[in-house]
């Protein structure tokens, strides 16, 4: 891949026009690993949209941002959360963590502080106790934030379907390529479609530096 044409490519129809020194690192080292591998070019563009989105385009590792509105937790986990307790915890990300994310995932209950322990981290924001063992990391959640760690788990989990069972080859194929379909690879459907835009950009990209 010509990655000069690569990041040309992108810079204006992802990036705003202008690209920083993280988000090239970022971009490259998932680059390098795929290139290591040589795997379906529809996969890395897939693998390339999950990161944009949950990174907030960024691309680096990073942690989940919970410091959220009353309006934004009944929004985002209205399950969870009723009008009155969504007042009750607006803007305090580790009572959020820990009443979100209570007793799922390998979870504790809300006094265990596992849902703030086990927040979101890394390019794919992992979350849960239960996604964190699978990767070595319980007892050290933040080495999700590691880049070349962060780059494994979203090779891993997205090539083998180790965060819901659903993997890239279910997908992209030599039957065809299901860019709505694959967000549950991740997670059921939130933003599929989003994404879905997003991954036809990567793509585009790819096959024009190839």
């Amino acid at each position: 891949m010509d990655r000069v044409k690569f990041f040309a490519a992108v810079r204006p129809s992802l990036f705003s026009g202008r690209l920083s020194t993280n988000q090239v690192n970022g971009m490259e080292a998932i680059l390098d690993e795929w290139q290591s591998k040589s795997f379906d070019t529809r996969w890395l563009a897939y693998m390339l949209a999950t990161a944009y989105h949950e990174t907030d385009a960024s691309m680096c590792a990073i942690s989940e941002n919970l410091n959220y509105s009353a309006a934004g937790l009944r929004a985002t986990f209205p399950k969870y959360f009723t009008p009155a307790q969504a007042a009750a915890y607006s803007r305090q990300p580790q009572r959020i963590a820990n009443r979100a994310y209570a007793n799922r995932m390998g979870n504790g209950d809300e006094a265990s502080d596992d849902g703030w322990r086990y927040r979101g981290r890394g390019l794919v924001q992992i979350t849960g106790r239960d996604n964190y063992a699978k990767y070595g990391i319980a007892d050290d959640p933040d080495r999700a934030l590691d880049p070349d760690k962060a780059v494994e788990i979203l090779f891993d989990g997205m090539i083998n379907g180790r965060f819901t069972g659903w993997k890239l080859a279910d997908y992209f194929n030599a039957i065809g390529s299901d860019w709505l379909g694959a967000r549950r690879i991740i997670n059921g459907t939130d933003r599929a479609i989003d994404i879905a835009g997003f991954a036809r950009k990567f793509a585009a990209a790819i096959e024009g530096a190839r």
